[in-house]
C-alpha cells in the first residue's frame, strides 16, 4: 500500500455561508493530494499530458464525517490500497483536522486515456514500475474495487455538524 499525506490550510473563500468548507472543494483536496503524491513518486501529470495521456475522474465518491472550518489545517491521506490495473487507478483519501479527528472519507477512480482520442490507454510502464514496490502479492489480486461500500457504523449525530459556540 502507499500512502502520502499533505497539508491544507483552509482559506476563507473555501468556506460557505454556515461557515463549513463548500462540499465542491473536497474534489480540489483531493487533486492536490493526488498531484502531490505522484510528484514524490517521480510522476509529473504535466510529463504525461506532454506524452499524450490524460487522467480524468471516472468516480468520485465523498463521505462528509465532519465539517472542515476557516484556518483548519487539515491533513489529506492519500491512499492506493491496491495497484492500479488495466487503465484505472482508485485513489482513496482522508482528511483528518489538527485534533486527528477524521473529518472526510472519499475516493476517485481514474482512468488513463489518449488526450488525442479520448478512449483509455493501459496504464504507462514507468508509473507501474514506480507503484510496483509499494505492493504485496496479497494486495495485487483481486479487482479494482472501493475498501467497502458500508457505511460506518459510528457515522456522527447531525448535531457534529451544528455550529460551533464561541466561548
Amino acid at each position: 500500500m502507499y500512502t502520502s499525506d499533505i497539508q491544507i490550510r483552509v482559506r476563507y473563500a473555501e468556506t460557505d455561508q454556515m461557515g463549513y468548507v463548500y462540499h465542491g472543494n473536497y474534489a480540489a483536496y483531493f487533486e492536490v493530494a493526488r498531484t502531490e503524491a505522484f510528484r514524490q513518486l517521480g510522476i509529473r501529470y504535466k510529463d504525461l499530458e506532454a506524452d499524450g495521456v490524460g487522467m480524468p475522474v471516472g468516480e468520485i465518491r465523498t463521505r462528509f464525517r465532519r465539517p472542515a472550518r476557516y484556518d483548519d489545517l487539515l491533513t489529506v491521506r492519500l491512499m492506493l490500497r491496491q495497484p492500479a490495473e488495466g487503465s484505472r487507478v482508485l485513489f482513496e483519501y482522508e482528511i483528518y483536522n489538527e485534533a486527528l479527528e477524521l473529518l472526510t472519507e472519499g475516493h476517485t477512480l481514474m482512468v488513463f486515456v489518449s488526450t488525442a482520442t479520448g478512449r483509455p490507454v493501459p496504464i504507462p510502464e514507468a508509473i507501474l514500475n514506480k507503484l510496483a514496490p509499494y505492493f504485496t502479492d496479497d494486495e495485487k489480486a483481486g479487482p479494482l474495487t472501493p475498501a467497502s461500500s458500508k457505511l460506518p457504523p459510528d457515522a456522527p449525530a447531525p448535531a457534529a455538524f451544528a455550529p460551533k459556540k464561541n466561548k
